[in-house]
């Protein structure tokens, strides 16, 4: 069988975030990759220079051409840019739908208006199986920091059916990541790595999620091997760039997992 996923999300050209580090991680699950590019970014481990979001209707576009030949199993939305492109992703089935509310950059740069904020909320929280902010993220969306289980509540009240709080903002010793899955709340906790190579951390982590879930993968399960995973994509990063470098996209799927995925085909 040849699984399939959709990344929708924006273009880095250093191939550390985004499109690029999409496409890497469904690879490295053994998942057919497709993508839609929602904008353009000049940006490197150092800094973003400029953002270009591509025309909503070119967007829509690229999609329709995916979605009428090769439907993918499951689809997770990056930097989106505008209302404009949310509007047009708003109108489209996408199966198992994971959101990456992508809003500022690892350097600082916003990737999303703030017009655009509200139509992520209103128009694809209510379609996704899984929303995965990190906790600036989260504090933008519920307006205010909270905690991370009353921000998974918050966030689940308007309108996302499942929600994961990503830890990476702690501090300590343990990055713990929570789960709100049919009222109920899971935790998945590794070793926190002291390192400043984590250009794109999120977008793998929640590209792993969603080749997981492309598998026919049950969310929890899913939510745990992509942690295992981005903990060792991370420990082991290639220390690339003058910046934020990239993560490990290289990095092995432990043994233990990749035999319950040959079990689980």
């Amino acid at each position: 069988m040849i699984y399939t996923a959709l990344t929708i999300a924006g273009s880095d050209p250093s191939g550390g975030a985004g499109i690029q580090a999409d496409l890497k991680t469904f690879h490295q699950f053994q998942v057919y990759g497709q993508a839609v590019i929602a904008l353009l970014t000049v940006q490197n481990t150092q800094k973003v220079q400029a953002v270009l979001p591509i025309e909503a209707d070119f967007v829509g576009a690229q999609l329709d051409a995916v979605l009428e030949d090769i439907p993918p199993a499951a689809v997770k939305t990056g930097a989106l840019g505008n209302q404009a492109i949310i509007e047009v992703i708003s109108t489209r089935k996408l199966a198992n739908l994971v959101i990456d509310p992508v809003m500022i950059s690892k350097h600082g740069a916003p990737l999303m208006e703030e017009s655009a904020q509200q139509a992520l909320i209103q128009l694809l929280f209510p379609k996704a199986l899984l929303v995965t902010p990190n906790l600036p993220e989260a504090a933008a969306i519920c307006g205010t920091a909270r905690p991370p289980k009353d921000a998974a509540r918050q966030i689940h009240d308007l309108g996302a059916r499942n929600v994961l709080i990503k830890g990476g903002h702690q501090t300590g010793n343990t990055a713990t990541d929570l789960l709100l899955m049919d009222g109920q709340f899971m935790e998945f906790s590794a070793a926190r790595i002291q390192t400043h190579h984590t250009h794109g951390t999120g977008c793998t982590f929640s590209a792993a999620i969603t080749a997981l879930l492309a598998r026919g993968t049950a969310l929890p399960k899913a939510v745990e091997i992509a942690k295992g995973w981005i903990t060792e994509a991370i420990k082991t990063n290639p220390g690339l760039g003058k910046g934020s470098g990239p993560v490990n996209h290289f990095s092995a799927i432990n043994k233990q997992d990749s035999a319950y995925l040959r079990e689980d085909s």
